[in-house]
Parts: C-alpha cells; sequence; structure tokens
C-alpha cells in the first residue's frame, strides 16, 4: 500500500514523497526489505538511528524517526512519540486485527502468566481457539514464538494478531506490562477485557515510585471503551487488593466486576470453602447466585486469585459458568510456576518458581509452608540492572520463611553478582539472621541445596521459573534451573545406590 494511505493527520513531520509504497514494516534493520518503513526507536544499549542507512541500503522507501536525519534517499516520517506512532501505523498496516479478535488484557505485579493459562484452557475445553502472548512464549493453535518481552513491540503484536486472525483464531489472551503501557506499545489496541490482579513492589529502577507504577497499569483500564468496537467491556479487579480498591473507583468506561477471596469483601465473583493440599486447591465459587465446585491442581492463596480472575474474565467473555468451572478444573500449572522436578524417589522435593518480588516471593513460600515438610531450603539471587530497593526485602522475606537460604545470581547482566548479594544481605543482616550462605555462582548453589536436602524437606529454586537461559554482562547463556536440579538429583541418587551397594552409610555432600 502506498504511504498515504497509512499515515494519519497528526503532530507528524513528512519529508519527501507521500506516494511512496510500503510493503513490511520494521524496527530492525537486518529484517528490511525493498519498500519497507523503518522505525529508529530509542533504547536502552542502543539507537536505531544508528542504523538508518544500513536500512536504506537494504531497500527502506521509509524513516520514521524522532528527528531530522541527513539523507533524501528515504522519505523522512519525524514524530514526538515514535512507540506510539508504531503502534497506529502498526495497527493500519495490518488493516486492524485487534478489531476482528476479543481481546482480554492482563496487567498487575503478578500472576498474569498463570492466568493467562488458565484463561487458555477455559476457551480451549469449550472449543473456541485462544492465541496467548505472554512471559513464556507467544503461541496460537500449533505455532509456539519465542518470548523477548513479556508484551512485545505494537508491531510484533499487530504482525502476530494478523497471523492469528488469518489463521481462525477469534479470542487472544496478553499479559499488559507496565514497561509496555507506560511506552505506548499497546497504544491505541481494542481491549474487550483488562484484569488488574494486584500491585506490589517491582520495577521501581524504572518508574521510580508506586504511584507512577500504579499510573502505568491504569492506563490499560482508562482508555477502555475509547475505540471503534461498539461490544460491551470488562473491568475484572481484585477488590482484596489497595491498588485495586483504588483501580475500581477511577471512573472505568466499562462494567465493572470484582473478584474477591476475602469473608468481608464484597465482590461478583467471591471465592468461599477454601482448602488447600498438597496437590491443589478446592473452593466454591459464587456468582450470581449460582454456585460451582473449583477443585485445581495449583497450591496456595494466590492461585485462589488467578482462578477468580480467569473464572471472571472468560465468564465475561461469553463462556457459561458451569464450562468455565470446568476449563478451570482441567487447566495445568504454567511453566516455571511450582513446577516440580523429579527426585527419583528420594524423598524430597524440589520446586521451581518465577518469583523474583518479596510478595512473589512470600507468597510460594507461604505455600510452600502449608505442605507438610522438615525444612524449607530456598535458592534465590536478584536480577542486575533492575529495582534495587526489592533486594533488601527478597533477602529478609527469604532467610524469615525458609529454614535455609542459599544467596546466588539470578541474572546478573552488567552489574557485578557480589554487589548484588550485598544489596539482598542489608535486609537479612537488619533481622539477624544466620541461616543462610552465599554462593555466587547459581549451579553450584542448586547443587549444594540439592546435596543437603534430606528426606521431607523442600528445595525451592526462585527467580528464574520456565527461563532457560542466564544474562551475564549483555551475553545470553544456556542455563535452565531444572535441569541443573535434575542433573545433581541423579548424581545424588547415583551416590545412594553405590553406598547402599557398598553397605554404606549415604554420602552427604
Amino acid at each position: 500500500m502506498e504511504l498515504k494511505e497509512i499515515i494519519y493527520d497528526e503532530n507528524i513531520v513528512i519529508i519527501g514523497d507521500k506516494n511512496t509504497e510500503v510493503s513490511g514494516i520494521s524496527y530492525d534493520s537486518r529484517k528490511i526489505g525493498k519498500n519497507y518503513a523503518f522505525f529508529a526507536l530509542p533504547g536502552h544499549n542502543t539507537y536505531g538511528r544508528k542504523y538508518i542507512n544500513e536500512a536504506i541500503e537494504k531497500g527502506a522507501s521509509v524513516i520514521i524517526t524522532d528527528s531530522k536525519c541527513d539523507t533524501s534517499a528515504a522519505t523522512q516520517i519525524i514524530v514526538e512519540d515514535i512507540f506510539r506512532f508504531m503502534s497506529i501505523f502498526s495497527a493500519k498496516f495490518y488493516n486492524h486485527p485487534d478489531r476482528e479478535l476479543n481481546i482480554i488484557g492482563v496487567t498487575g505485579t503478578n500472576g498474569k502468566t498463570t492466568i493467562t493459562y488458565m484463561i487458555e484452557s477455559i476457551f480451549v475445553n469449550f472449543g473456541i481457539e485462544c492465541g496467548v502472548i505472554g512471559t513464556v512464549n507467544y503461541r496460537y493453535k500449533d505455532k509456539v514464538i519465542e518470548a523477548n518481552n513479556t508484551t512485545p513491540q505494537s508491531l510484533d503484536i499487530y504482525r502476530i494478531m494478523r497471523e492469528m486472525v488469518n489463521d481462525g483464531v477469534g479470542y487472544l489472551v496478553m499479559e499488559v506490562s507496565s514497561h509496555a503501557l507506560s511506552l505506548g506499545r499497546v497504544y491505541g489496541m481494542d481491549f474487550d477485557v483488562a484484569i488488574f490482579t494486584n500491585l506490589t513492589q517491582d520495577h521501581l529502577d524504572f518508574h521510580k515510585n508506586m504511584d507512577n507504577y500504579f499510573e502505568a497499569k491504569s492506563i490499560l483500564f482508562k482508555e477502555l471503551g475509547t475505540e471503534t468496537k461498539c461490544n460491551k467491556k470488562y473491568a475484572i479487579i481484585n477488590i482484596d487488593d489497595g491498588y485495586g480498591k483504588k483501580l475500581s473507583k477511577m471512573g472505568i468506561n466499562a462494567e465493572i466486576k470484582l473478584y474477591s477471596a476475602l469473608e468481608q469483601n464484597i465482590a461478583d465473583f467471591k471465592a468461599e470453602n477454601i482448602e488447600f493440599a498438597n496437590n491443589g486447591s478446592k473452593f466454591d465459587l459464587a456468582f450470581n447466585n449460582e454456585k460451582g465446585k473449583v477443585n485445581i491442581k495449583h497450591i496456595g492463596i494466590h492461585n485462589i486469585y488467578n482462578s477468580l480472575a480467569a473464572l471472571a474474565a472468560t465468564i465475561c467473555s461469553g463462556i457459561p459458568f458451569s464450562k468455565a468451572v470446568e476449563g478451570l478444573n482441567n487447566s495445568k500449572q504454567a511453566p516455571g510456576r511450582l513446577e516440580r522436578v523429579d527426585t527419583k524417589g528420594l524423598g524430597f522435593e524440589v520446586v521451581v518458581d518465577y518469583a523474583h518480588t518479596d510478595d512473589a516471593l512470600k507468597n510460594v513460600l507461604q505455600t510452600l509452608k502449608k505442605i507438610e515438610s522438615k525444612r524449607i531450603i530456598t535458592v534465590f539471587g536478584c536480577g542486575g540492572d533492575r529495582d534495587r530497593t526489592k533486594r533488601p526485602l527478597m533477602g529478609k522475606i527469604s532467610v524469615e520463611m525458609s529454614d535455609f537460604v542459599f544467596v546466588t545470581s539470578d541474572n546478573p547482566r552488567t552489574e557485578d553478582p557480589n554487589k548484588i548479594i550485598l544489596d539482598v544481605e542489608v535486609g537479612i543482616k537488619r533481622i539477624d539472621k544466620k541461616n543462610y550462605k552465599v554462593v555466587v555462582d547459581r549451579e553450584t548453589a542448586i547443587k549444594e541445596a540439592v546435596m543437603m536436602a534430606e528426606r521431607d524437606d523442600i528445595v525451592l529454586l526462585a527467580g528464574r521459573g520456565h527461563e532457560t537461559y542466564q544474562i551475564v554482562g549483555t551475553e545470553k547463556i544456556h542455563f535452565n534451573d531444572i535441569e541443573i536440579a535434575e542433573k545433581y538429583v541423579a548424581l545424588k541418587e547415583k551416590r545412594k545406590a553405590v553406598s547402599k551397594k557398598l553397605g554404606q552409610k549415604e554420602f552427604i555432600f
């Protein structure tokens, strides 16, 4: 299509021919083809303007940038907010696939990934094709795309949505991060349902304070009903969360549905008679004078909230009450969320969880404490180049709620792992706890934790969950907590077998 068919009348400057052909769009100069539009995005580590000449050499006919560049070889579009412009440009280029999908957006600090898996299970159980865009991957039908960000750039979202629509998918559930909302990655996108899970301290390296963090999350709800689809919109809000209460009073242009697991709170979707077991959770769902028996394979109070959010969103999307409950009861645990490692019958448990905030770590440890065990041994670290203020909080919670803790590396990125650990130790030393050991190398820390474990112990490997890499400097190195744990479980099993054969006491590392 021609450029003039895509651009809209806003505060933009065009230098060159509006009739130029646009056959593709990209913000990656390596993926530019003939007559492509190239978005020269500003970034944390690099700046797209450095690659303008390369993009033109590869065939770019249009350059979109935030300031004029010295070239006459391509039409230039100069915009103030390039990310928002890219979202609207992409929507037009891909012919607004968001208007052909029923889109559920999930935002909040914790629970987003599990909720998307639950919603997907409910839709699939009812025979509806559902696409997912989230932290673990982007997927629909039998296609799986690697996830580089929880919420990708708008250009990628619209491309994936167009592919979904063309492949017969009618529903999409998407994790919507605070970064994506702040940076305009979903600007102008027509959501049908928005879910708010909770808000606890995270990403303050980016947002600076909790007020800004909440303001970013609220964007998803403020923009409900402002686009072209004329269908009914829903805001699904956790009323048990303080920020959820605040959000529910903001005058959202949608029907608000509240969910709660607390007896004292009034809500549309209510969890009653909650029971926990080692292999799952049960509760009665109350909604509109109906009652449903929920029996999920997920453990912990946080998963009761995740279940309520998923049920509310799908019922509001038209799934019958009984079918939504049935689909939820069939849902599986999301990868890296209290995921169990095979411990070969050695008598202890190893679980891997993505918990990387103080609140998430607290939730996971509270859940594990409900499981009958002798000791909880925790391995965790904090990411580099991220919010430093949560590090001492996570240190404090880990030693308070665990019997023993190995403080180690997570994704150190460009920070010195030893300095990250010093920040963690600040919180530990404030409460004068000694039940921890610093082991900077994560593999060694996992090895020591597995070798320390005895019958009826639980080893928690926290912080990385489904991730299969570790970021050291700017390099991604293959690293999978589950694989590492399995390696040392196998070693321990082998040593036990040898000891038994020799009639010796089991070797303790």
